[in-house]
């Protein structure tokens, strides 16, 4: 299904009773922030913000259920764009020698496949009905999600550029901080094709045209996030995923293509002779803020939207956020090539929401023959966008994924700390905090797939043993130590939690100078505030603040795992540690008052009000 505009997509959710319409006043800045983050991680609806200060109504968390996403995407379900996507697969790489009948017959799906091509077409569309003669910034109404934020953030635009020698396009997802009204940031990682595009304009000493668009039909968003090989254009993607080609219409002052029925477009350009600018703060999808640093500056040189143009945005911070739900989608359309291209033994994929993308993979595969485990392990850590995972679990036999009691129990009976996990090094997405380098550090593989007679060892220990003292071993510690440990917790056989203090000094020292004996097999040490009874706040907390080949130690039958703040007085470390987002207090405060009159709904607690107790200091940095 094909949507003519966000306008379509508001109507479709308001007949499927996926959206609330809030037509009291709310700041953008902060304060529609802190409403969604309360309606989203409630598992509420869409939200349309009808009254903001501008004359372009914001939609926002209208990816943020699976119902919401697979309406998005034209579907029932998720899983049905992935079942569409293998049939293209098969069709076009079925292996093995085929006659010519064969071939022939498979034509009409592969011509019924080229008529979803992007076109371009002559005159204007529908993002150019109103052209803004004097390119203002202003006009729309731009949120600014976190209290440190360093400005204003564009955080849903599609942006557009191509390379100056081949031609090839690319549309990818930066975030844009507002410097003024006709100048923004363009936040494109080292990794990502923008800038791959941004360093070959470099070279030619001319200006890169760039043209961003929000909105239009909303699988036009998806594709933008979607980890596309570099080279595909994204449009081919959003085509087959509805049903329909994409039209694409030149803009007015920059020589780009945008798809005629995007709600908005900005048009400009980035100097690649200009010196960089420092942007940020932003709190970030890894619940963390990623910290100022040094990026392009865009130029505005045109705005132009459609008459019934509704503005776009999304937050993101310390999960469950509505990227999660981008990021299900993308589980489901990608399992298929990760299948029929690179480990065709997988047969499920998932991305827990508390890894944030990156952190956690977990995957289950057909298991044949000994060492499969580690292959698809060392497959998966150089493919593509995978490539930036920390940590992927290997499983096999009838274990849902999705269920971690499940996967743990997996891990508990087939891994062995000695001889199941691998260490490495390799690429970390640039918003990683935990490394001792920028966007490059530990990984950990962990095989806990069901072992063949040629893998098992004499003498066996499992990741978990048993354990009768941990209760005791931990008050122990409390008493013994009552300037390091805090805090202990003995969420599951042979796993000890210990909450050690700030700029704690020897920790692991003095831990295993008593443990011996406990039979405790994982020992994990977090930071005072963290909600250590919250299984997915204990996972976000291992799998975001470890770098695997410094944080985790392997004693003898000893798993320990360092998953508290690196202070660099204490630690060495030299980077510097991110806070936590939250929301302010008195932002909290004014929402808490204004809660009835403004939603209807019946009162949700702020989840920053919880995650306080985990911020040090009152800036974006961690406080030494």
């Amino acid at each position: 299904m094909a949507y003519r505009g966000l306008i379509d997509f508001i109507n479709c959710l308001d007949q499927n009773e996926e959206l609330l319409r809030i037509d009291s006043f709310v700041n953008p800045e902060l304060e529609i922030p802190e409403v969604t983050d309360r309606i989203t991680k409630s598992s509420g609806k869409a939200l349309l913000f009808q009254n903001n200060g501008t004359s372009f109504p914001l939609l926002i968390n209208a990816f943020g259920s699976q119902k919401r996403m697979a309406l998005a995407l034209g579907r029932k379900n998720l899983d049905e764009a992935g079942e569409e996507i293998e049939v293209l697969f098969n069709t076009m790489t079925a292996p093995g020698p085929r006659s010519f009948l064969a071939k022939i017959g498979s034509l009409p799906r592969l011509i019924s496949y080229s008529k979803l091509l992007p076109r371009k077409r002559s005159g204007k569309g529908r993002c150019q009905q109103v052209i803004v003669k004097e390119p203002d910034l202003s006009i729309f109404p731009v949120l600014k999600c976190w209290p440190y934020d360093g400005g204003r953030f564009i955080t849903l635009p599609a942006v557009h550029t191509f390379h100056p020698e081949t031609g090839r396009t690319n549309v990818g997802m930066y975030r844009m901080q507002i410097f003024d009204n006709r100048t923004t940031g363009m936040h494109w990682h080292r990794h990502k094709t923008g800038a791959n595009h941004f360093e070959a304009w470099k070279k030619t000493g001319r200006m890169m045209p760039v043209a961003v668009t929000l909105g239009g039909d909303p699988v036009f968003t998806y594709a933008a996030t979607a980890p596309l090989p570099e080279n595909i254009d994204e449009y081919i993607l959003a085509g087959f995923l509805r049903k329909k080609r994409v039209d694409k219409v030149k803009c007015l002052t920059q020589d780009i293509w945008v798809p005629a029925d995007a709600d908005i477009v900005i048009e400009g350009y980035v100097d690649p002779s200009e010196k960089l600018r420092w942007e940020g703060p932003f709190g970030d999808h890894t619940g963390v803020y990623s910290l100022a640093d040094w990026y392009p500056a865009f130029h505005v040189t045109a705005i132009t939207h459609a008459r019934d143009a509704v503005y776009p945005a999304t937050i993101v911070g310390v999960p469950p956020q509505e990227d999660a739900w981008i990021g299900e989608a993308t589980e489901r359309i990608f399992l298929s090539p990760i299948k029929l291209t690179l480990a065709p033994e997988v047969v499920d994929l998932h991305m827990p929401v508390a890894g944030v993308a990156h952190n956690l993979v977990i995957v289950k595969i057909n298991k044949s023959y000994p060492g499969q485990g580690m292959k698809v392990l060392s497959t998966l850590f150089g493919a593509g966008q995978m490539m930036f995972s920390k940590f992927i679990v290997v499983v096999s036999g009838d274990t849902d994924i999705r269920d971690y009691s499940a996967v743990m129990a997996q891990i508990e009976r087939n891994c062995r700390i000695g001889g199941d996990l691998m260490l490495l090094k390799g690429p970390l997405d640039v918003l990683d905090h935990s490394s001792d380098t920028y966007s490059f550090g530990g990984k950990m593989g962990i095989d806990a797939t069901e072992k063949m007679a040629e893998e098992q060892q004499p003498g066996f220990v499992s990741v978990f043993s048993s354990s009768t003292d941990l209760e005791k071993g931990g008050a122990e510690l409390m008493l013994r130590f009552p300037q390091t440990f805090k805090e202990f917790s003995v969420p599951r056989n042979g796993i000890l939690l210990l909450i050690v203090s700030q700029n704690a000094t020897s920790a692991q020292e003095n831990l295993m100078s008593v443990a011996k004996g406990w039979g405790v097999t994982i020992i994990v040490f977090l930071e005072e505030g963290t909600p250590y009874k919250d299984a997915d706040m204990i996972l976000w907390q291992i799998t975001g603040n470890t770098d695997p080949q410094r944080d985790i130690t392997v004693d003898g039958s000893v798993l320990i795992i360092d998953a508290s703040i690196k202070y660099p007085a204490s630690k060495g470390f030299k980077r510097k540690w991110p806070n936590v987002v939250v929301s302010s207090k008195n932002t909290i405060e004014e929402i808490d008052r204004r809660w009835a009159s403004i939603t209807g709904q019946n009162f949700i607690e702020s989840p920053s009000v919880k995650l306080s107790a985990m911020v040090r200091g009152d800036s974006a940095q961690v406080a030494d």
